[in-house]
């Protein structure tokens, strides 16, 4: 009997078929994330001691930093330090629902790794400081949680205000919580974070009211002060757990007693809390932002927020993959240079005396840039002065006159000629800082205070289109904060001084001229003007305007400016990228060096920046790894791989307003970075805090250039010393997260651009080595920064002299940040792990490619990424994957052929069957 043949099941083919589109899926995204699986699987050897032993290190400095950082705002009655020979202040209540749950950093790429955080309650407990226990377990019972998600794909914030409302608290709750202490610690905090939005300004759909903003206390807050003032406490202390600043106002009821501002502390800095508590640590934290009673009241905010081209809505996501619209943005800069306490300490000053109406000025400002309280007293007064070859020179005498051991912050400012109609000036401008060492009781220290006169001149846009140091009376101020003057002494100018063409400041490499005369508006816009507050000072302005035809256009237009140019030469002269380290920038080696490189090597290293510099193999160029952020290392898309420590917030350190402490970190997180063999930090973060509100902020240093200037320099400097490269960002004019990835157009005049925004980074260049700058989304006027060829090229490498590479940040909209156009521009490559064609290889194109791979390899040349061996040219998961994919397709290859012969058998013996044979 003939033996049956089955018929074979199509199921099969089905299985196999889908498995490898699955395996063809999974080769796709390794290919577009091939920088981070190559992280992830082959990383440096690292030497697990030395990563322990930075660590340590890492945390102690972050420790100092919010010991420094801290600002007490308020103390009545000299409320602290807590008396810590009585049990009634050892032992304390703690209100307020964030107690459980503190804000240590803030959300997204500049966030700080919180799995190791100090919890409050144990931070106070390191320094003898013993928390309610009942309390705090009544707010895990609760049931309130954050939806604040920092996970890989979403930068949720969440902005509620969480707190347990005050009918929840049973009276055995609080007269347990009488008897426990006599002191109350309220607890409040506030996050940020980076994504689609600002910090809000209407809470109506995050539980609050439509005319409430996010940065004043809510109504359940405001129960719960009264609740515990309600309460009797001997000592009532605030805890503002917040990186920005805060409407305070309520202050003046008299239900608080002390404040502290702690920002966001970091890995290890509620240890910092609790000794300043104590009286371990004497405060000497000072702001760095105004505090305002009515912190939209700043000009700034009057063009702050969704601002649209009518026509542009189009369809979109946020950051968590949800559908949402988009627009092309645009923010009008009206307010000038008057941002942050250039406004408010300027606002009120009668412009031909000199006079402050302090009465308006105290309506206005509750605690001027610059304030904090400390345990003790101190002295000061300028015991030196002089102004000697363009430099100012001045040194202060600081005494101790208090009973408590303690440091204080040094702070000058200048007053500078101002005319009616003549070049905008702030009234007081700081123009250096400085901090004692600790001083004991009657202790004295002099600081020294140095800078040029040609770095407080104004920038002219309007009429000599340079700076300009004006003839005049100027005067140079020790003070307390922007606000209280200690001492002074004047200079008197005799002649104009007009840096241009023909007499560059000493400090540039080529005169410092108009550039942005584009950047002032597509419409005509009415700049701040102290000459005439009320007629300048923008009201009612529209939301929505309509974009001139050549506006739109350049939306669209990614055309590379074409120039003529000859073809590369591709040569190979034996060279290896090691022969090169320590070579100048312009050492003739180096146009032998890239010769050897290919264009298809080029294309490579220009569009697959994500994370990494690619391998060159022509000159045996390693990989090297670069990764997030400002505040600790964070590997964003493949966390498990890296893990550092977590910093206090930027805002925090310069809060501390020690550059020598900023060095310190700088030192610490590079020694870290190299330990896990990593070679490059996107950061410092070093943007302007233009209002209070913006999403980033947390990142940001202050609302003022100079201090966030010399912060970034001090991190670069100790970077520096591990030899691991700094990308300083974002450059420039990233001031608000709304709109901001869809490229958002920025309008605003030169002298506000220079002295306010470019500022902070050029003096950072100018002061330390830095070889590494990150672009920013947004366009400057209405061009994308990595595009602008007189940001990038004419102002960054040209006025500056920076030697370096610049990276876009992560191109979210693969139309706008154009590749091609960004290396012409001096945007040398593309932060994407997806990978980016450079498609233009005109010879203009080609010589592009090569001077953005000079800068690149100059860079990495002189780094720890000579050091490293990750991998061959090839990194073994590809092996892996390769060798999955032929053993997959060969196996897939043979079943088909068996299931096909199968088939043919199966059908040959029913065709036999149905002719009966």
């Amino acid at each position: 009997m003939e033996k049956k043949v089955k018929k074979p099941k199509k199921t099969s083919v089905v299985i196999i078929s889908i498995l490898l589109v699955v395996l063809l899926a999974v080769n796709v995204a390794c290919g577009m994330f091939y920088n981070v699986i190559t992280q992830f699987f082959s990383k440096a050897n690292i030497d697990e001691e030395a990563v322990e032993k930075t660590a340590q290190s890492a945390r102690s400095v972050v420790e100092q930093i919010e010991e420094e950082g801290i600002v007490m705002l308020q103390n009545e009655n000299d409320t602290l330090p807590l008396d810590m020979n009585s049990e009634k202040e050892t032992n304390i209540n703690i209100f307020g629902w964030s107690s459980i749950s503190p804000v240590y950093s803030g959300v997204g790429s500049g966030a700080g790794n919180m799995d190791n955080a100090v919890p409050l309650f144990e931070g106070l407990e390191s320094a003898g400081i013993h928390g309610n226990t009942e309390l705090k377990q009544f707010y895990e019972d609760s049931g309130i949680s954050s939806k604040t998600n920092d996970a890989y794909g979403s930068f949720n914030t969440d902005y509620t205000k969480h707190q347990v409302d005050v009918s929840e608290y049973n009276d055995e709750l609080l007269q347990n919580s009488k008897e426990y202490s006599d002191v109350a610690l309220i607890f409040l905090s506030r996050i940020g974070g980076e994504g689609e939005k600002d910090l809000p300004l209407d809470m109506s759909e995050l539980g609050g009211a439509a005319d409430e903003h996010y940065l004043e206390l809510s109504a359940e807050e405001k129960e719960l002060i009264d609740m515990v003032d309600s309460m009797d406490f001997e000592k009532v202390v605030l805890v503002i757990n917040s990186s920005y600043p805060m409407e305070l106002g309520f202050l003046g009821e008299g239900k608080i007693d002390a404040t502290l501002w702690i920002g966001g502390p970091g890995e290890t800095g509620m240890n910092a809390l609790g000794s300043v508590l104590a009286g371990e640590v004497n405060p000497s934290g000072r702001t760095v932002n105004t505090y305002a009673y009515d912190l939209t009241s700043a000009p700034a905010m009057e063009n702050f927020g969704n601002f649209y081209y009518s026509g542009t809505e189009f369809e979109s996501e946020t950051w968590a993959g949800e559908p949402a619209t988009g627009y092309q943005g645009y923010v009008d800069y009206a307010e000038g240079i008057y941002v942050g306490y250039r406004y408010y300490e300027t606002r009120w000053v009668d412009n031909e005396t000199g006079e402050v109406d302090e009465d308006a000025y105290r309506a206005a400002v509750q605690y001027p840039f610059g304030y904090g309280l400390s345990y003790t007293e101190f002295e000061q007064e300028i015991q030196d002065y002089s102004v000697e070859d363009g430099e100012v020179k001045i040194t202060a005498k600081v005494t101790n006159i208090g009973d408590t051991a303690g440091k204080d912050v040094v702070q000058v400012y200048t007053t500078s000629p101002y005319i009616v109609g003549g070049i905008e000036k702030a009234h007081v401008v700081l123009s250096g800082f400085g901090k004692t060492k600790m001083l004991e009781p009657g202790g004295s220290e002099s600081v020294e205070i140095t800078f040029n006169l040609e770095d407080i001149a104004s920038f002219d846009y309007i009429d000599k289109g340079c700076y300009v140091l004006d003839a005049g009376e100027y005067e140079f101020k020790l003070m307390k904060n922007a606000h209280e003057i200690i001492d002074s002494r004047t200079y008197t100018m005799d002649e104009t001084i007009v840096y241009d063409e023909n007499n560059k400041r000493s400090s540039d490499e080529i005169p410092a001229v108009t550039r942005f005369k584009d950047v002032e508006g597509d419409v005509k816009i009415t700049y701040v003007s102290r000459a005439d507050w009320e007629g300048t000072y923008p009201k009612d302005v529209p939301h929505q305007r309509e974009a001139s035809p050549e506006i739109a256009a350049q939306w669209t237009d990614f055309t590379p400016t074409e120039t003529e140019a000859e073809d590369i030469v591709v040569k190979d002269h034996g060279l290896k990228l090691a022969d090169l380290v320590g070579k100048a920038y312009d050492d003739p080696m180096w146009d032998e060096l890239l010769e050897q490189v290919t264009v298809e090597e080029m294309s490579k290293l220009i569009g697959w920046g994500g994370f990494a510099t690619q391998v060159v193999e022509s000159v045996e160029k390693p990989y090297s790894v670069d990764l997030d952020g400002p505040a600790g290392i964070k590997a964003l898309v493949n966390e498990t791989a890296y893990e550092g420590v977590s910093y206090t917030t930027g805002v925090v350190l310069a809060s501390t307003w020690n550059k020598e402490l900023a060095e310190d970190m700088g030192e610490c997180f590079g020694a870290e970075a190299a330990a896990w063999g990593i070679s490059g930090i996107y950061g410092p973060s070093m943007n302007i805090q233009r209002t209070a509100f913006g999403g980033r902020n947390y990142e940001y240093y202050s609302e003022d250039p100079v201090i966030s200037g010399y912060m970034a320099a001090g991190i670069v400097t100790g970077f520096n010393t591990n030899n691991v490269y700094n990308y300083i960002k974002h450059f420039a004019m990233y001031n608000q997260c709304t709109n901001a990835v869809d490229g958002i157009t920025t309008w605003s005049n030169e002298q506000a651009i220079r002295e306010i925004y470019l500022k902070p980074f050029e003096i950072a260049v100018k002061n330390t080595d830095v070889h590494a700058v990150m672009s920013s989304y947004n366009r400057i006027g209405n061009t994308w920064t990595g595009a602008s060829k007189p940001l990038l090229t004419d102002v960054l490498r040209g006025e500056w002299g920076f030697e370096g590479m610049v990276i876009s940040d992560w191109p979210f909209d693969d139309s706008y940040m154009n590749a091609e156009q960004g290396i012409r521009a001096g945007n040398d490559f593309i932060l994407t792990t997806t990978g980016r064609d450079v498609k233009d290889t005109s010879n203009a194109g080609k010589q592009a490619m090569r001077e953005a791979t000079h800068h690149i390899l100059y860079t990495v040349a002189n780094s720890n990424a000579m050091e490293f061996n990750y991998y061959g040219p090839t990194p073994y998961w590809l092996y892996i994957l390769i060798a999955v994919d032929v053993i997959a397709v060969v196996g897939a290859g043979v079943f088909y052929w068996k299931w096909r012969k199968n088939w043919k058998n199966f059908k040959k013996n029913v065709h036999v069957g149905e002719n009966g044979k």
